[in-house]
């Protein structure tokens, strides 16, 4: 049985982070750290997914439709100060993956995100931030990278140099650009990561 209202719920928290984030990023807000008002989204959503999920376990695309599974997928992924949901909603996605109910991507994102908190190389390499040269790149490295392009394919995403051009371009559009001090950028991102509990 389908769940239109679920799918309803699901879409709607998808558009509020959306507002947000443009309400942040239009004045710049939004690239100086992980901003309150986007986290405090960001933790409605993701205590809205959990009484969704606690209802119905993951809600994939055969009860919510294909736009609202993908709006849980990103509520979840989007749930980056709460190291044990996103752990916990990867296993669900690779479920659903396996059970032809969420596309194979979503995984990727989801496992190289957690990856990337944990200080981990990435698997897929979709995750971004600035390098030392003040270039959006990969961040942290790729494992295997001579082998990345043929897992990205296999889940269905391009080749990640094409990736890399195309995030670059989008960074620029919306005006955001390199910290002026890189390194600082990541001492304070790994101290917010040991501070939520992505890393010892």
């Amino acid at each position: 049985m389908q769940r239109p209202d679920l799918a309803r719920v699901l879409i709607a928290l998808v558009e509020e982070d959306r507002r947000v984030r443009a309400r942040l990023a239009a004045d710049g807000a939004l690239f100086d750290g992980y901003h309150p008002e986007m986290e405090a989204v960001h933790r409605a959503n993701a205590a809205r997914l959990r009484m969704v999920m606690h209802e119905v376990g993951w809600p994939g695309e055969g009860l919510v439709s294909k736009k609202a599974a993908e709006a849980a997928w990103t509520v979840a992924q989007h749930a980056i100060g709460e190291p044990a949901f996103q752990r916990e909603v990867l296993g669900l996605v690779a479920q659903a993956v396996t059970a032809g109910e969420a596309p194979a991507w979503q995984a990727a994102y989801l496992e190289d995100r957690i990856r990337s908190f944990e200080g981990r190389p990435q698997r897929y390499g979709t995750q971004y931030d600035w390098d030392d040269a003040g270039h959006l790149s990969p961040w942290p490295s790729v494992e295997d990278p001579e082998g990345v392009d043929e897992r990205r394919a296999a889940v269905g995403l391009g080749p990640l140099a094409a990736n890399t051009a195309r995030m670059r371009a989008a960074v620029a559009a919306e005006g955001e650009g390199p910290p002026a001090d890189p390194a600082a950028r990541r001492r304070e991102a790994e101290a917010w990561a040991r501070r939520v509990g992505w890393r010892r």
